[in-house]
């Protein structure tokens, strides 16, 4: 039987309602997933909740709160697994087993590998009715970090370049305030709040020297700022610390001054004199980062690409253009063949004030 055959109208209703309600938690949940429930009884919803942050009750706490007795016998739609385990709150699945609820639909198993289905088995080990895969692509779209960190062990790499029409970042001389209009570099500070680090290089350190943090939004947190810098070039006064700042190797005196800054520095070299990209972002992962925000130069841009590290790119692009010579979007080495290509697909196309803004999946 399909999905489409299992699940009635108004099942999909009250589970697309349980996604907007997981929404809410959009910039706050980290390191945990965003969650929403919905519970039902009679044709009636009698509780909702969602989860706020992380060290507080899950949205299936909230919910069955808020239904109080009225959960007896009701169905409950959540757009993740209930848990099983116990972590800083108690197992929801419990908590639903002892409510004396008569249903429940779940959008997608929890990802990770130690818990999935569990919270399933547990309720229907306990008699209740347990479904799963009801508005499951939606509900995967929704915490892509928190999926990729506990399937792969790495999180989603959101890379965001602003750009002229003809690719570039900058003019030569190195001036690019403001190659995109206000309407983008608000869209960009969203993009910031819902991410649990933001990444850069010590290129876009010393040049530009940015406090790469969240200001428009007030999410009672500012996510990690990571620096990769292979040398240890970060001036000891950068505006971006405290940070993690990665390094190919660490001199002392370097090390030390920026310890006393702040900073978390950590020696994971690579090839080539470089930072070791894909064990910085297991590090990453294994410190609760799902969605990493990268925000840098060519150059780090570059040894993304190259390293097939990005999962989503984020294309700003603005109407002008500045002619050859000005900063491009990528440092790469040189292709022979159009098939070495790095390709993209786009996944949302739109206009952000007077920019284009282009969302793109690897293809």
């Amino acid at each position: 039987m399909s999905h489409a055959d299992r699940f009635s109208a108004i099942d999909h209703a009250h589970m697309a309602r349980a996604l907007q309600l997981a929404a809410r938690g959009l910039y706050t949940t980290s390191p945990n997933p965003r969650v929403g429930c919905v519970i039902v009884r009679d044709g009636h919803v009698v509780g909702e909740g969602w989860h706020e942050r992380a060290g507080t009750p899950h949205a299936e706490i909230h919910a069955l709160k808020a239904a109080a007795n009225a959960a007896r016998g009701a169905t409950v739609y959540v757009t993740l697994e209930p848990c099983s385990h116990h972590g800083r709150t108690p197992p929801c699945a419990e908590a639903l087993v002892n409510a004396g609820v008569g249903r429940v639909v779940a959008a997608m198993t929890d990802p990770n590998p130690l818990v999935a289905g569990g919270g399933i088995s547990m309720l229907t080990l306990a008699g209740i009715e347990a479904e799963v895969g009801l508005l499951e692509a939606a509900a995967r779209a929704l915490n892509p970090g928190f999926v990729s960190r506990m399937t792969r062990g790495r999180p989603w790499v959101r890379l965001k370049t602003a750009s002229t029409l003809d690719g570039k970042t900058a003019l030569a001389n190195g001036a690019s305030q403001w190659i995109t209009g206000e309407a983008a570099r608000a869209d960009v500070q969203r993009l910031r709040a819902r991410a649990c680090a933001i990444l850069t290089g010590s290129g876009t350190v010393l040049a530009d020297n940015p406090r790469m943090n969240v200001r428009d939004f007030d999410i009672g947190r500012q996510p990690l700022r990571v620096v990769v810098d292979s040398a240890l070039r970060t001036p000891a006064d950068a505006a971006i610390l405290p940070a993690l700042v990665a390094c190919h190797h660490a001199e002392p005196g370097a090390r030390a001054a920026l310890e006393q800054a702040g900073a978390e520095v950590v020696e994971l070299p690579g090839a080539d004199g470089r930072v070791d990209l894909a064990a910085l972002l297991a590090l990453l992962a294994q410190r609760g980062i799902n969605e990493l925000h990268v925000e840098a130069g060519a150059a780090l841009n570059g040894a993304l690409i190259e390293a097939g590290l990005v999962d989503e790119w984020v294309a700003y692009v603005a109407p002008m253009a500045v002619g050859d010579v000005a900063r491009g979007l990528f440092d790469h080495p040189p292709l022979v063949a159009l098939a070495d290509a790095a390709r993209f697909k786009f996944s949302d196309v739109r206009r952000i004030g007077c920019d284009l803004r282009l969302t793109l999946l690897p293809a």
